[in-house]
C-alpha cells in the first residue's frame, strides 16, 4: 500500500500542468491546492488579514447590533408575551428606547468610520498604484465564475474548490447586504425619529412614517435572521472553524484557512512574506514535492 507521502508525490507529479490543481510561485515552485491539510494552524491566527481598524469597527458593530435587536425587536413586538421577558433586564421599555437610540447612534459613528476608512484606504492605494479590483469586495465576474465552480464543487464535479482572493464571493454579497440593510436602518429610524425633520424630505410624510415602520422592523428581523443563520454558521460554526474563528478580534486568520478558501491571497502573500515562503517551502519538501531548490 503506498504511503501519504508517496501518493502525494504521484498526485503532484500527475496534476503538475494542472491549473486547478498546481499553481506556480516564483522561488517557491509549483503549489498544490490541497497543501493546507498539511500546514500548522494557530486557532487564534497565523497570517494578518485585518487591520486594527477593521477589527475595531466590526467590534462596535456586533456589540451594537445585538444591543438594537435586543432592544428594538420586543419593543415592536410588545404586545407578545416573550417582549416584556426581555425588556425587564433593560429596566423596562422607557430605558429600552433610551439603550436602543444610544446604541443607533454609535452603529451609525461606527459605520462612518468604516467608509472613511475605506476611502481613504483606496485613494492611497490609488495614488500609489497598488489598488487591486480583485483584492476588493467590488464584485467581478470571477466571482459569478467561482460561484458556478462551487457549486459543482459542493455536487462533486470539481475537484477542487475555486482559488479565491481575500474576499470571496459569499462575503461579498454578505458586504453589500449590510451596506443596503445599514442604509434602510439608518434612513428608516430617523424617519421615526424625527418625523419633522425627515417629513421634509418625503412626498407624503404619512405614507413614510408607515413605510418607516414596516422597513425598520422587517429589516432588523431579516438582519438577525441572517446573522445568525449564515453568518456565525459560516464564519464560526463550520468545521475546522468552530467554536470560534478569532479573526474578528485578532486580525489575524489561521494558515488552513486562508489556503483552503483564500488561496490567492495567500499567494499574494508568499511574494511579500520571506519567512511565509521559507516555511512553505519546508513543507512542500517534507510532503515531497519539488521545489525552485529541487526535490528532497
Amino acid at each position: 500500500m503506498a504511503t501519504s507521502s508517496e501518493t502525494l508525490v504521484t498526485t503532484a507529479g500527475n496534476a503538475q500542468a494542472d491549473s486547478d490543481y498546481m499553481h506556480y510561485v516564483e522561488g517557491v515552485g509549483h503549489v498544490p491546492r490541497d497543501i493546507y491539510k498539511h500546514v500548522l494552524s494557530d486557532p487564534l491566527g497565523d497570517l494578518p488579514r485585518y487591520s486594527i481598524h477593521i477589527v475595531i469597527q466590526h467590534f462596535l458593530i456586533f456589540i451594537t447590533f445585538i444591543t438594537l435587536a435586543a432592544t428594538g425587536l420586543p419593543l415592536h413586538f410588545g404586545d407578545l408575551f416573550w417582549a416584556p421577558i426581555i425588556l425587564a433586564p433593560l429596566g423596562g421599555p422607557d430605558s429600552a428606547r433610551i439603550i436602543h437610540r444610544i446604541s443607533a447612534g454609535i452603529m451609525i459613528v461606527a459605520a462612518l468610520y468604516h467608509f472613511i476608512t475605506i476611502a481613504i484606504g483606496t485613494y492611497s492605494k490609488l495614488k500609489k498604484h497598488k489598488f487591486n479590483l480583485l483584492h476588493s469586495q467590488i464584485p467581478t465576474l470571477k466571482d459569478l465564475n467561482d460561484i458556478k465552480h462551487d457549486i459543482r464543487y459542493f455536487l462533486g464535479k470539481e475537484q477542487y474548490r475555486p482559488k479565491m482572493g481575500k474576499f470571496m464571493y459569499k462575503q461579498k454579497l454578505h458586504y453589500l447586504a449590510i451596506i443596503w440593510g445599514t442604509f434602510v436602518m439608518i434612513v428608516a429610524g430617523s424617519t421615526l425619529l424625527f418625523p419633522e425633520a425627515m417629513a421634509k424630505f418625503w412626498p407624503n410624510p404619512e405614507f413614510a412614517q408607515d413605510l418607516a415602520r414596516l422597513m425598520h422592523a422587517d429589516e432588523a428581523i431579516m438582519a438577525s435572521a441572517v446573522v445568525v443563520f449564515w453568518h456565525w454558521s459560516n464564519v464560526h460554526l463550520v468545521p475546522g472553524r468552530f467554536p470560534l474563528q478569532w479573526t474578528f478580534l485578532t486580525g489575524r486568520i489561521t494558515r488552513e484557512h486562508q489556503i483552503e478558501e483564500h488561496f490567492l491571497e495567500y499567494i499574494d502573500k508568499l511574494k511579500d512574506d520571506p519567512k511565509e515562503k521559507e516555511y512553505l517551502i519546508s513543507v512542500l519538501k517534507e510532503k515531497g514535492y519539488k521545489t525552485e531548490g529541487g526535490e528532497v
